[in-house]
This record gives structure tokens, C-alpha cells and sequence, in this order.
């Protein structure tokens, strides 16, 4: 190999086996031949995408059956000979039902949920069978440096879920790395698959700051406060916000303190609006990650106190709001800034 053309950082220590595997021949036809497969969530098996061959066990089977014709033919037994074709059939109808293990199932991947970076994602695969009971079926990822395999029996026309998980290490999308459905049933002789890139991505949101400062203090909203009094006898629910020392016990949301353990009060049409800004430009920490991971951090300490808050961004402004889609819009808003 011509050194030469190796980048200089990339030839020594773990760069270069990087590098190398990276450009091996049987690596580039592997990934030559999975760009050609479609990206598609639903995938059909047929006679187009189910691959076969023999496995160790089934080699060494046909080894042996080779062995007991010879020395049938060498002795003359017609009893051997009987036995060696017998077994040779066999042999080949284990073929036809090892194929037919996935022949007309149908994989469908559902949406993945976004997960916080470093967190396993749930991947769910359906299988539907629209034939007999199929035994025996592995659903694993195609790179074997991922660790993991789910194996299911799927019933006479009805269906199986499985699950896999993908941990990705970075905030963004993450494509579902490309999977194989495979089968050895009934006797191992050979191994039936299929090589499945499904289209789904997982959005991973920024891992939030351990031991995180808490987020700015709520302000009143101008031109919202009213009447105290009619905040202090009960006025008309709208919301909750922080407890304040004042606040009456009848104000508390109970529920709310046994879920988060964190005291709130409900927010009266005459208690005036409060609302929350965390902004990029505040966070007190230098570093793209870093802040984007302490941002994460108040989102969700936010979201539990229940006061509604806006997120600043460069270039990126949310209005203030509450609830799980104000959560799950701050959070994917920190996924995919640049």
C-alpha cells in the first residue's frame, strides 16, 4: 500500500486502523451494496431479498453425507445408500422450509421517539405474517459492532413486535442503522436472510447538565397584574407558577407537589402572568455543548415548576408557553440548532 496517500494524522494508532477499515475492499462492496437498496420503513420478503447459503453445520453435514456415499459405494451396501439419499433428501427440504421461515412476512418499522444523547432509543419492528407460523426469526443490527439480537416466534397469520435499541452519542438526527432478519429453523443446516435499511431517523436532544444551576427566576408579565385581592379569596384557574410566601393552602396544587415534589400554586385570572426566558446569551458557561446542555437542563426544570417560558436562541426565538408540546418543542429546538 502506498503510505503516501494516507492522511498524516491517520497513520498511526487508531486513526489508521480507522482509516484502513474504512477503505478495505470488502468494506466499500458492502457499502456499494446497501446503497442500492431502497431506504423504505416497510419492507416485503421475496424471493428478490431473501439470501441463503449453508452454515458451518450444514457444510460439515454435506461433508459427511460425502464420506457415507463413498463408503457405501466402496462396500457395496445398498442399506447405506439408502440412508445417505434419505439423509441428502432431508437435507434439502430443510433447505425449502429455512427459506420459506421469511417468505411473504413483512417488516414495518414504527416512528422512533426522540431521546436525550447517550440514551438508548427504542426501535420497534413489526413483523406481519400473512402464512403459517414462523419459528425461529432474528432481528439484530448489520454492523455486528452493535450489540444486540431479538429473537420471535410469529403465529399463523397475526403479528410480533420486536425491539432493538440504538444509542446515539451525539444531539441531531441519527439514521436507524441498517438491520438483518434471519432464520436457521428447522435444523440449522442453513442460514435464510434479509438486509433491510429502513428510512426512520431518532432525534436525539442534548444531554442535559448534571447538577445544573436552577433556571432564571419568573417575571411578571407588563401589563398582566390586577387585582391581588381577587388572586388572594380564588379567582378563575388558569395555571400554576412557584409558590410564594403569601400564597393561602388552597392555592397549592397538591397533585401537582406529590408528582414533582416541588410546591406550586394555582394562577388566578387576578394573580397576573408569569413566564420564564432562557436565553443562549445567559446560560454562564462557555461552549456550544455546554450550554446547549445546561439549556436542556432548565427546559426541564422549567416544564416541572408548570410556569410557562420562552427559549432564545441565535436566531431562534420560542414564545413562552406550558405543557409537554412547549417541552418537546424546546427540546428539538437545542437537537437541531446550528
Amino acid at each position: 500500500m502506498n503510505t503516501a496517500a494516507i492522511p498524516q494524522r491517520a497513520r498511526t494508532g487508531a486513526g489508521a486502523a480507522a482509516w484502513l477499515k474504512r477503505w478495505a475492499p470488502a468494506e466499500q462492496f458492502r457499502r456499494w451494496w446497501q446503497a442500492r437498496l431502497p431506504l423504505t420503513d416497510t419492507w416485503t420478503l421475496g424471493q428478490r431479498n431473501i439470501y441463503i447459503l449453508p452454515t458451518r453445520a450444514g457444510f460439515v453435514f454435506a461433508l459427511t453425507l460425502i464420506v457415507m456415499l463413498l463408503a457405501a459405494i466402496n462396500y457395496q451396501l445398498n442399506l447405506g445408500h439408502a440412508l445417505t439419499f434419505a439423509l441428502a433428501g432431508a437435507g434439502i427440504v430443510s433447505m425449502h422450509l429455512t427459506h420459506g421461515n421469511l417468505r411473504v412476512l413483512t417488516l414495518h418499522l414504527r416512528p422512533p421517539t426522540s431521546v436525550f444523547a447517550g440514551e438508548p432509543a427504542p426501535l420497534e419492528v413489526v413483523l406481519t405474517n400473512p402464512g403459517r407460523t414462523r419459528h425461529g426469526l432474528a432481528l439484530r443490527f448489520e454492523d455486528a459492532a452493535r450489540a444486540g439480537i431479538a429473537w420471535c416466534d410469529v403465529a399463523a397469520g397475526g403479528q410480533q413486535a420486536t425491539h432493538l435499541a440504538l444509542v446515539p452519542a451525539t444531539r441531531g438526527w441519527h439514521a436507524v442503522p441498517t438491520l438483518v432478519v434471519e432464520t436457521v429453523f428447522p435444523f440449522g443446516l442453513f442460514r435464510a436472510w434479509t438486509v433491510w435499511r429502513p428510512a426512520g431517523r431518532v432525534l436525539a436532544w442534548p444531554r442535559p447538565e448534571e447538577g445544573a444551576p436552577p433556571p432564571p427566576a419568573s417575571t411578571a408579565v407588563p401589563g398582566q397584574e390586577t387585582q391581588r385581592k381577587r388572586a388572594a379569596d380564588g379567582g378563575e384557574f388558569e395555571g400554576v407558577r412557584p409558590w410564594k410566601r403569601g400564597d393561602t393552602m388552597r392555592q397549592v396544587v397538591w397533585k401537582k407537589v406529590a408528582r414533582s415534589n416541588e410546591l406550586v400554586s394555582r394562577e388566578t385570572a387576578g394573580s397576573g402572568r408569569q413566564e420564564v426566558w432562557l436565553d443562549w446569551d445567559t446560560v454562564g458557561v462557555a461552549g456550544t455543548e455546554a450550554r446547549l446542555s445546561r439549556l436542556a437542563a432548565w427546559v426541564l426544570a422549567a416544564d416541572r415548576t408548570g410556569v410557562p417560558y420562552g427559549l432564545r436562541l441565535p436566531g431562534t426565538t420560542l414564545a413562552p408557553a406550558a405543557g409537554a408540546a412547549q417541552r418537546l418543542a424546546a427540546l428539538d429546538a437545542l437537537a437541531l440548532w446550528q
